[in-house]
């Protein structure tokens, strides 16, 4: 088998099980010892876990998520390039293969945290751990994402509709930026999954009954999106 095939597989297998670690729940669990798949939407990324316990927690899971996916991107970069290509700095343009091969380890970040293998393949909607992602396959991306995220979300205080158009443009930036075509179907297959994640909440966006973010306070009680 190819080199670069090999340890693109092997990073990729990586990926999947690293970013499938649920932080969420486990800082819930910890700080507020609230089982957030049992409160709000059920889920147990950042949004809820703001709703659910509060802003200590929401950041915490934030940071995590974020990092899981920036980290481990960040080290199969190198290690991809240190074992599949010799360390070559001028094959690491991601105008190449290698840019490739970091495509589809991005991708497999996504399919881990948005079903972890922890949690029976029900996990996160892959936001924080995209973007985490998506600086560690080629910062200017993420600056992007994050860019038209806040644009949308400060002004309606929706995460969703943030999350879902940020998502969508993924493909759009790598093409931007330069990464060949067989490049981008990885993101556009990690771009469709995160906007399906969505599904309900574009249901709800669509028919006017998203809330609207808001942190935790001790005598809400009504469901969050």
């Amino acid at each position: 088998m190819d080199p670069l095939m090999l340890w693109t597989a092997v990073f990729s297998v990586g990926a999947y099980f690293v970013c499938g670690i649920p932080f969420g729940l486990v800082i819930a669990l910890a700080m507020g010892h609230v089982d957030v798949r049992e409160v709000g939407s059920g889920n147990i990324g950042t949004t809820n876990v703001a709703r659910s316990v509060g802003k200590g927690a929401a950041a915490a899971t934030l940071l995590l998520d974020l990092g899981k996916g920036l980290i481990w991107m960040l080290i199969a970069r190198q290690a991809i390039a240190a074992l599949a290509l010799g360390g070559d700095v001028l094959a690491l343009d991601h105008t190449t293969a290698f840019g490739t091969a970091l495509t589809c380890v991005f991708l497999f970040c996504i399919l881990g945290h948005v079903f972890t293998p922890y949690l029976r393949f029900h996990g996160g909607k892959g936001i924080a751990v995209g973007f985490g992602a998506a600086l560690g396959l080629y910062w200017p991306i993420g600056v992007g994402l994050l860019a038209l995220f806040l644009l949308l979300v400060i002004p309606t205080r929706y995460v969703s509709l943030g999350s879902v158009a940020a998502a969508a443009s993924l493909p759009v930036w790598c093409a931007v930026f330069g990464f060949p075509a067989i490049s981008i179907v990885p993101v556009a297959i990690a771009a469709v999954v995160v906007v399906w994640s969505h599904r309900e909440n574009v249901q709800r966006l669509v028919h006017g009954d998203e809330r609207r973010f808001a942190f935790h306070k001790n005598d809400d009680t009504s469901k969050e999106s």
